[in-house]
């Protein structure tokens, strides 16, 4: 049974607002599809209908305007991270986005996909909120602007209307007086949605607070603000005491449930400990964390087909140097398209919901996880599956590597792991350690053999050393 009956790729702004505004409530609206495709998997919000707005590449970009950062819709949590802009003067919202899923799933997951899905538990929520953003909110026949904080209405319901998209995201950039921090404890180092978390942006006048945003996740039907602690701090230092007792301020301003990850008398032990370690780490200037020197993203850069055929009823693409011409597979996602249609069945399905990396493949230059798209986007795209990694009988040396170091066990998921392992290396001739644990942090050995494939990216890192790959 298909997840969805029609497939709606309009290319341009005025064409998609008058697909949505037509459908309305009647269809859903996909980008990254990194939750829309996990919520149809699971048969939540089902549709007959998706309008896909992914080719709507003028709502791609991170900039600033007149002291403000703008991001479109289509920007997406890489984005964010590779920005030196948003490093920089939005720190809280980069460190929430590094955060969020593994590179895989930041590749394609969009900010605007992040606030829509509305969960208290979504990391960046709390950090846009903290910085004051708000939403422009477009349908065919006008706009509005709504600040954050009157953008959610309960768990998972917003303001957004039948008809309208969110076309843009817009805050101040921090200035030389603030300090930003974003937190978040998850039951693993990745793919791992918050138990808490919370943002903090505390501006100072010399060492005393004179204003300070404190936003919270997880601790309520919606992200809320501490404000109990936030006019606590207000013309205080933050010395080890007062961070103390602010931290047990909050306490006031959330309303935590139990759940699967974690009772609500523990989700309140853990907000006062994690808020006052992160108000006197604020107390002082922070260093730049490595990861923000020479991020991963495992994406490279690529240039866009200039004239792409409108979709039509087969999808045209180039998988592995090959033209494909896939009749009647809209209604599916890459991962079965490729299994079923172009008969590649080397990427794997594991767990169908972007969890197990099983399924990675490279979409336009992007390592992506092929269960979380639908085939439909491979329409003028080029993709590269474990079957074209090799050149001829040439085997990549990260295939090589793989078979050297035994970094091999069951083989279920290593079709993934080289796929994430190539791309860190196109991207990063001799990465480090770290960066090669989080380049594959999206992808599970079942095995638990991981040792031997770090040590296997490592070696070809080394032989490579400034070569060109």
């Amino acid at each position: 049974m298909p997840m969805w009956q029609t497939y709606l790729q309009p290319t341009r702004l005025e064409e998609a607002l008058d697909c949505i505004w037509e459908h309305k409530e009647q269809a859903r609206i996909i980008a990254g599809g990194t939750d829309v495709l996990v919520e149809l998997q699971r048969a939540v919000k089902p549709t007959t209908t998706l309008i896909d707005v992914s080719k709507l590449h003028e709502l791609k970009y991170v900039r600033e305007e007149h002291g403000e950062i703008v991001l479109g819709a289509l920007a997406t949590h890489n984005d964010v991270i590779m920005s030196e802009l948003c490093r920089r003067d939005a720190a809280p919202l980069a460190q929430a986005c590094w955060e969020v899923g593994a590179p895989p799933i930041r590749t394609r997951a969009t900010i605007a996909g992040n606030l829509i899905t509305a969960s208290p538990a979504n990391d960046t929520i709390a950090p846009l909120l903290a910085l004051n953003a708000r939403v422009i909110l477009t349908h065919s026949h006008g706009e509005r602007s709504i600040p954050l904080e009157h953008f959610y209405t309960g768990v998972r319901r917003t303001l957004l209307q039948p008809g309208e998209m969110l076309r843009e995201i817009r805050f101040p950039c921090m200035s030389e007086q603030q300090r930003g921090l974003f937190i978040k404890l998850g039951l693993r180092r990745a793919q791992a949605i918050s138990v808490i978390n919370l943002a903090l942006v505390i501006t100072f006048d010399n060492e005393y607070v004179n204003e300070a945003q404190i936003t919270l996740g997880c601790l309520a039907p919606t992200v809320v603000h501490a404000r109990s602690s936030e006019i606590f701090l207000a013309g205080k230092r933050l010395t080890p005491e007062i961070c103390r007792e602010a931290a047990l301020l909050a306490a006031r301003d959330v309303n935590p449930i139990g759940d699967v990850r974690s009772s609500a008398d523990y989700r309140l032990e853990t907000l006062s400990t994690l808020l006052a370690d992160g108000l006197q780490r604020l107390s002082a200037p922070q260093e730049t964390p490595d990861w923000m020197r020479q991020p991963v993203s495992l994406e490279t850069p690529w240039l866009e087909e200039a004239d792409i055929a409108p979709l039509g009823e087969q999808i045209e693409t180039t998988i592995n140097g090959q033209a494909y011409q896939l009749c009647g597979a809209q209604q599916k996602t890459l991962l079965n398209a490729l299994r079923e249609d172009a008969g590649l069945t080397g990427a794997k399905e594991g767990c169908a919901e972007g969890e197990c990396g099983a399924c990675t493949v490279w979409l336009n230059g992007q390592a992506v996880m092929s269960c979380l798209v639908p085939a439909a986007q491979a329409h003028g795209a080029t993709v590269t599956t474990i079957e074209g990694l090799a050149r001829g009988e040439q085997l990549h040396p990260l295939q090589q590597a793989f078979i050297d170091h035994a970094a091999v066990q069951c083989g279920y998921c290593i079709p993934g792991m080289l796929m994430s392992g190539a791309r860190l290396l196109a991207e990063y001739r001799r990465p480090s350690i770290e960066q090669i644990r989080t380049a594959l942090s999206g992808n599970i050995c079942r095995c638990t053999g991981y040792r031997k494939i770090w040590e296997a990216v490592q070696s070809v890192g080394e032989q490579q050393g400034d070569k060109e790959v």
